[in-house]
């Protein structure tokens, strides 16, 4: 793979499924996620107790609330402080792990939540990270795949509708899932390549507007499959930046 394939940007998410931010470099630690992707995430109602990493049916999700897809963030790491910001909510900045920013924040995302869901409650922390697997693993999206459902729609659409961490540029469409079972490197760091992402409804929504405008699913349904990008396990740490050379 090594023949033009390269790390085309970097991102993460502090707070699962509310907003995302771009990152020039990151260092990467085995057996660990992105530093900081999702770390925190929202609990409702209904959620059962949470103490580490629990199952994605516990907290707000874009499947549930599409609004919320249209969040950004920028995360201070040195002084622990968290901004987000909506085009309807307007922006916040807190500490998440504060007890009383972290009820600033549910008050700001009740009013984005659909009222028919039980209501978000609280800031739930994981320090591996809340994927929606429970392993640590990093999203990993190829650009020339988001092209084949953009020229399947007949329309542009934002790649922040996958959420992915690291989007690889320069592969064949759908070429990324040969990775799945293999060791490739990035910068200095290795991954290895540990399963595709199935997709769901959070995938509909606009990034930009956070309203559900595209039928991602079906044109993924298109090649027989609902499936865009691979989880990878980081194997081998080191840092990563924009532009590396994606080898295997």
């Amino acid at each position: 793979m090594s023949g033009g394939a390269a790390l085309a940007s970097i991102w993460r998410h502090p707070l699962k499924a509310i907003g995302r931010e771009e990152l020039s470099r990151v260092d990467l630690t085995p057996g660990r996620p992105l530093p900081f992707d999702r770390r925190w995430a929202v609990t409702h109602a209904r959620s059962k107790p949470v103490d580490g990493w629990a199952p994605k049916a516990n907290f707000l999700r874009g499947v549930s609330g599409p609004e919320l897809m249209a969040a950004t963030a920028e995360l201070d790491e040195a002084g622990h402080r968290l901004t987000l910001r909506h085009p309807r909510a307007g922006a916040l900045t807190l500490d998440p792990d504060t007890a009383g920013d972290a009820t600033r924040l549910v008050d700001w995302l009740d009013p984005l939540w659909p009222e028919e869901l039980p209501r978000p409650v609280a800031v739930a922390r994981c320090d591996t990270g809340f994927t929606d697997v429970p392993e640590p693993w990093i999203a990993i999206g190829s650009v020339a795949s988001h092209r084949a459902v953009e020229e399947c729609l007949g329309r542009n659409l934002s790649v922040h509708r996958w959420r992915a961490n690291l989007w690889i540029e320069g592969l064949e469409p759908w070429a990324e899932f040969n990775l799945v079972g293999r060791q490739f490197r990035i910068g200095d760091a290795v991954f290895e390549g540990r399963q595709r992402i199935t997709r769901c409804k959070a995938t509909m929504a606009n990034p930009e507007t956070g309203v559900r405008d595209a039928d991602t699913l079906a044109a993924l349904r298109e090649w027989g499959h609902q499936d865009f990008g691979l989880y990878a396990e980081v194997v081998e740490g080191g840092p990563i930046a924009t532009g590396d050379e994606v080898r295997t």
